[in-house]
Parts: structure tokens; C-alpha cells; sequence
């Protein structure tokens, strides 16, 4: 059994009733810690010298808890958090909690796409321990590096979690076909890589030059149709070219 304290303090004029919990922490979608609303983990072996106190205006009040892992519990992190709620509003800090034993560090990089100023892709954390990512993005196109960029992502990455990340690409090119590859790399050996393929074709200018060809090849026909002779052949030519076999009458 782990013994701990959590500090709550209360900067208001008033008495605040303050509530506690422990919870199961978790990722967002897009990355962000957040907590799980039933705790089946960390959350639930939590335990509270008192569930609710009273703390005076302008004081901070130390409650005692204690964390009992279970004798079955897997190894590796188990992150949870202390939630205290007052006047319908959750507070909250965070609970590291590593389990004794084998630990693994591994992740994959799933579902790379290309979209219009972005270069989106899926992380899932596949071992047993809360990982800090760091990505690296490199794109080539036809004239060469089109991106090439590297930087550690504001991301604490729990076990067992997937999230959906963007990369901004601002300035990708407006003309090229290019080969995107997304590494994500984090301590302890986990790194992974995958690729996707993008065409960039600008396709307002394509349709001001289609627009332009057309008019301009409707001009020329109606030129050419201007052109052509309107008037009749004279009776005495037909008959002559008639006699020499240029001209055949109609059956």
C-alpha cells in the first residue's frame, strides 16, 4: 500500500465544499490528457481519508489517500489522477503509478493522410509504459525535398491509446507529386514509420487555361465558318466543270 497526501486550496472570500475521487487518466482523441468517468484502474484503488471537506476561505486543506495495486495488477504505468470537483468544476492532478516488472515500450504509426495545407496520422502506444513522442516528416517530390521537419509533439502518450495527430504543412507545393513518410520515435526503442503518397495539381489555373482553349477554339471555327464562299456557282461554270469530270450531279 502507497500513503500520499493531495493539497487543496481554496483562494476565495467563502467556505468551499470540495469533493475528491481518484480516476483513470486518459488521451483524447487528439492527443489531450483527460480522466475516464468510471475508474476500473488507478482511479479505483484510490482511497480518501475523506471524500468531501469543508476548507475556510483563503486556507488549503491536506487530505491523506492511499493506493492498494492489486496483487494481479499487470506491470508497467498506470496512469490515474486525483479529481477534486467544487460548484459543478473539476480540478484535477496527475498520478504516476509503475507497476514492478517487465516493461515494453513500442508504438506504431497508422493511417498517414495528405490533406490540402496538413499532413494528418494515427500514433497508438502498443507497450506498457506512458511514452513522450517525437516526430520527424519528410515529403519529396519531383524537384526534390518538398518538407523536412522534426520536433518533439506536446503529447503524453498513455498505454493502450490511440490518437489522431496533424502535422501543418503551409507551404506544401501547388505542382507536384510527392512521397510523404511520418517517423515517430520515443524513449526506450519505440519508433515506427509509414508512408502515403500526394498529388498536387492547381486545379483553378488548370480550368482558367481549359476556359481560355475552349473560347479560343470557338473563335477560330466561327473565323473559319466567315471564311468559307456564301455565294452560288455560276450556271455556265458548272456546266463546264461538269463536261471535264471535276463535278458529279447529284442522284
Amino acid at each position: 500500500m502507497l500513503e500520499d497526501k493531495v493539497a487543496v486550496a481554496n483562494p476565495g472570500d467563502k467556505p468551499l465544499k470540495v469533493s475528491l475521487r481518484g480516476a483513470d487518466a486518459d488521451n483524447k482523441g487528439d492527443g489531450a490528457l483527460d480522466v475516464r468517468k468510471k475508474a476500473t484502474d488507478t482511479g479505483a484503488w484510490i482511497r480518501f481519508a475523506e471524500k468531501t471537506v469543508k476548507i475556510p476561505a483563503r486556507t488549503r486543506a491536506e487530505v491523506p489517500f492511499t493506493v492498494s495495486v492489486p496483487a494481479d495488477a499487470t506491470p508497467g504505468d498506470h496512469p490515474g489522477a486525483v479529481v477534486a470537483r467544487a460548484g459543478g468544476r473539476d480540478a484535477g492532478v496527475s498520478v504516476h503509478l509503475r507497476v514492478s516488472g517487465p516493461t515494453l515500450s513500442a508504438l506504431t504509426v497508422e493511417n498517414v493522410r495528405v490533406h490540402k495545407g496538413a499532413i494528418a496520422y494515427d500514433v497508438v502506444n502498443r507497450g506498457n509504459t506512458t511514452l513522450s513522442p517525437r516526430l520527424a516528416v519528410k515529403a519529396d517530390g519531383v524537384l526534390g525535398a518538398a518538407l523536412d521537419r522534426s520536433r518533439a509533439l506536446p503529447v503524453q502518450l498513455l498505454p493502450g491509446r490511440r490518437v489522431s495527430l496533424t502535422e501543418p504543412w503551409k507551404n506544401a507545393p501547388a505542382l507536384d507529386a510527392v512521397d510523404v513518410k511520418v517517423t515517430v520515435t520515443a524513449g526506450g526503442g519505440a519508433a515506427d514509420s509509414a508512408t502515403a503518397n500526394a498529388r498536387f495539381v492547381p486545379w483553378a489555373a488548370v480550368g482558367g487555361v481549359l476556359a481560355v482553349l475552349a473560347g479560343a477554339g470557338c473563335a477560330a471555327y466561327w473565323y473559319l465558318r466567315r471564311r468559307r464562299p456564301s455565294w452560288p456557282v455560276p450556271p455556265h461554270l458548272l456546266r463546264l466543270l461538269r463536261r471535264q469530270g471535276n463535278v458529279r450531279s447529284a442522284p
